[in-house]
């Protein structure tokens, strides 16, 4: 259960929520929030001390003041939420064009070098916003911009840079270009991943409604198909049960033996499209049976053992207490197709290992076969995907790869470190559990 696995394919329910992008980007703004605070304090105090050009100082340490209960009041939000709506990352960023005015206003206007950081607000909206709110904080900038060019406090130069404001303009203008251009670096590429990680996210949705589409599609085809079998399954019962008292066939035991034979195998097929028809008419849950979950993964063992007599089936439970589950029979079904992939695909020793903890379920099926492929393990769980190069073939572990994550469990596809193939369920107890919880309450 615990062996190395050096190749691994993993089908994870989804943890990415729709609005998860605008959760993180706000972060990133914080952050953003957190380097303009430094560099404002840092700027005013160099500006003010080292060149002597006197500020507003109590006007201007009162904007990064604001700033940071802006920033302690976004990390409280963020901490208690896990998302972000549009209107808040317009309102972040609008709070910030208003704060670099605020301060430009205060330390020369339009004749600020600065003033271009304006575009650093102005990228992020780009990024982040709509159309419509990424054009107001265009119109807001661009006004605040014009603004300052009429309003705004002069800077107080003493005597060593009166007549060379132009020269500190320069020097101003290429500080501002390299922290607009690192800012851009930093924050810009981090939030195009961010909005990368939920376009992936919202195509793995995408892929998860056309396999879901495509299994009710099959779930239709088979129903139907277990309708019509049943008609020429009971010809086949009565014809059989003809044929077991003719004279011609009881005077020859070997007949007997294969008529017999031929009936089990009618009996099973019924069986099996009799379980068909009861899990396409019965939702999970309703008249649910509870069973221990080692019972109930027992009994599939014992059926599938005499199913396939020549193949070992070995079931290794552990050491472990196994509370009540739903008898599902969409869970007997996954572990059945895991059991039969094994065998088709050539074992002659097949392992089925659980194990449990406080939160999840553990059923492993381990064979002594050929193992996966490092192609194959990346298009395990998809459909038409298999190694046994049969048509129609993947199937198996398609069904089940979804099974699995409507439980909101996972599966992990591995090659063991000693060869042959192992998938495992990961399934949790509190969905396996949660009916039967509701009754007790």
């Amino acid at each position: 259960m615990t062996a190395v696995r050096p190749n691994r394919a993993r089908w994870l329910p989804g943890r990415w929520t729709a609005d998860a992008a605008g959760r993180k980007n706000m972060a990133l703004l914080v952050q953003l929030r957190w380097i303009a605070i430094a560099g404002q304090v840092a700027t005013i105090l160099i500006v003010h001390y080292a060149m002597g050009i006197r500020l507003p100082m109590p006007q201007m340490l009162v904007v990064p003041a604001i700033a940071v209960v802006m920033n302690l009041g976004s990390l409280m939000i963020l901490r208690g939420r896990t998302d972000i709506s549009h209107a808040e990352l317009f309102m972040a960023l609008l709070f910030d064009v208003i704060a670099l005015t605020t301060q430009l206003y205060l330390s020369g206007g339009a004749t600020n070098p600065f003033i271009t950081l304006y575009l650093v607000q102005i990228a992020l909206g780009a990024i982040l916003l709509h159309r419509w709110s990424v054009w107001g904080i265009v119109l807001v900038s661009a006004v605040c911009a014009g603004w300052l060019g009429f309003f705004f406090r002069p800077l107080n130069l003493t005597e060593p840079f009166e007549g060379h404001l132009f020269d500190l303009h320069i020097v101003g203008t290429w500080i501002c270009f390299i922290m607009i251009a690192v800012l851009i670096v930093l924050f810009m590429t981090r939030v195009s991943q961010n909005l990368q990680a939920r376009e992936a996210y919202l195509a793995q949705l995408r892929q998860q409604a056309v396999e879901e589409e495509h299994i009710v599609r099959m779930g239709l085809l088979a129903s139907g198909a277990a309708h019509e079998l049943g008609t020429p399954l009971a010809s086949l019962a009565v014809v059989l049960g003809d044929w077991r008292h003719m004279p011609e066939i009881i005077r020859h035991p070997a007949l007997v033996e294969e008529v017999e034979e031929m009936q089990a195998a009618v009996t099973r097929c019924k069986t099996i499209l009799s379980g068909i028809l009861r899990s396409a008419g019965e939702a999970r849950g309703e008249s649910a049976e509870f069973r221990d979950a080692r019972v109930f993964l027992e009994n599939i063992a014992d059926d599938w053992r005499a199913a396939n007599g020549d193949i070992a089936l070995h079931s290794d439970f552990g050491p472990h207490d196994y509370p009540h589950i739903v008898a599902d029979p969409a869970i007997r079904q996954a572990v059945t197709n895991l059991l039969d992939n094994a065998r088709e695909a050539g074992a002659g020793y097949i392992n089925l290992i659980v194990s449990r903890d406080s939160q999840w379920l553990a059923i492993a099926v381990r064979d002594n076969g050929p193992g996966f492929s490092p192609a194959m393990l990346t298009d395990v769980g998809k459909p038409y995907r298999s190694s046994k190069g049969k048509q129609g073939g993947g199937l198996g572990l398609f069904l089940v790869v979804n099974v699995v994550r409507k439980l909101g469990g996972h599966v992990d596809a591995s090659n063991g470190a000693d060869g042959g193939a192992m998938i495992q369920l990961r399934l949790p107890l509190a969905t396996l559990a949660l009916e039967e919880t509701k009754d007790g309450e």
